[in-house]
């Protein structure tokens, strides 16, 4: 495999992980060592690829998308059709944020692209013996949703308005 054959695997692999990828991880996708894709992140970091290191491994910060937090309301039964309709839209749920006025800000990351990035979310729910985030503080929460435009923020603010899943935003929670 080339260089840039090599590099395209590795960028790809990163945009597309729901988590981090280690150094370590990559080589062995890539059949070289960990040191060359150290090497190849510096090559890919200097033809302006956002990628970021963190002390798990590597992620993809695409820092030229849109982002809007937004603060829903709705029930358990109604989380598949609430994260569909983000990811429908073309947003991307970054996390899932809430406020409690005892325990403070709690935020989990999600990373949900896509349909089947929801029905894993769900799958790993109902196979926990935990209840969702937002059950804390009774069905309100925030999601942190990225999208390639402002229209498609818009497009999804709207979608989660008719379906009467958007909260008011209360004075405590303007820092969110």
């Amino acid at each position: 495999m080339t260089g840039e054959k090599r590099r395209e695997l590795i960028i790809n692999a990163i945009k597309n992980s729901n988590e981090p990828l280690s150094g370590t991880a990559l080589g062995r996708l890539a059949n070289v060592s960990r040191q060359v894709v150290v090497q190849d992140i510096a090559l890919l970091r200097a033809q302006d690829y956002p990628i970021t290191s963190t002390n798990r491994g590597y992620i993809f910060s695409d820092t030229h998308r849109f982002t809007q937090i937004f603060k829903v309301h709705h029930s358990n039964a109604q989380i598949a059709d609430e994260l569909y309709t983000i990811v429908d839209q073309g947003g991307t749920i970054i996390d899932v944020i809430i406020n409690h006025r005892v325990y403070g800000k709690m935020q989990a990351k999600l990373n949900i692209k896509n349909r089947r990035d929801v029905n894993n979310f769900l799958n790993d729910i109902k196979a926990g013996k935990s209840t969702p985030l937002m059950n804390i503080t009774a069905g309100y929460h925030f999601h942190t949703v990225c999208a390639d435009s402002l229209e498609i923020l818009n497009d999804i603010k709207l979608a989660l308005q008719k379906k009467n899943y958007l909260a008011q935003v209360l004075p405590y929670e303007q820092q969110i």
